[in-house]
């Protein structure tokens, strides 16, 4: 059986067992965040709640069996381009291109609070406004591109919306 079959399978199997409105059609946020953590052990609501934005494609806030397969394929198996996109889109909150100081800083701020270090979140940002190639204060896809080829351990800067892979 191909992995594609066995994904439908999980979502079918998932839809089947909610009780919720959406069921005929597919996840709703909870369902969808409940998943994340069950499977992939994701905790960070903020995080996760960006990720169900990235895969739902539609705004529909509903997840399909379609936008569950293209989106897992991403997350799962996706080469560094398509998970550069994918990073991006989750970091970047209002979906204007860019991620901006104020998304960086909301973003670090969560996920540093989450692993308790001597790290003040101003610091990461100065830090990461080093990888600001253009100097426009925020970090266009190019720059936050060019970032990670450079150094892939920035993928997930600014928090975990990648799957650990074992």
């Amino acid at each position: 059986k191909s992995e594609v079959e066995c994904l439908i399978k999980l979502f079918d199997t998932l839809v089947a067992e909610s009780s919720n409105r959406f069921a005929a059609v597919g996840f709703d946020r909870n369902m969808f965040r409940d998943t994340l953590y069950s499977a992939f052990g994701m905790t960070d609501d903020m995080i996760t709640d960006r990720v169900f934005r990235t895969f739902d494609r539609d705004n529909d806030s509903c997840i399909s069996v379609v936008e569950w397969v293209e989106g897992l394929s991403v997350f799962l198996r996706g080469t560094l381009e398509e998970r550069m996109k994918y990073c991006f889109e989750v970091y970047d909150l209002n979906g204007d291109g860019y991620i901006s100081r104020e998304e960086m800083f909301q973003m670090l701020k969560n996920s540093l609070l989450k692993q308790p270090s001597e790290e003040d979140p101003d610091e990461g940002i100065k830090d990461l406004v080093d990888i600001d190639y253009d100097h426009d204060g925020k970090l266009s896809f190019m720059d936050f591109e060019k970032a990670v080829r450079d150094e892939n351990l920035l993928l997930e800067a600014f928090g975990p919306c990648l799957p650990d892979i074992k």
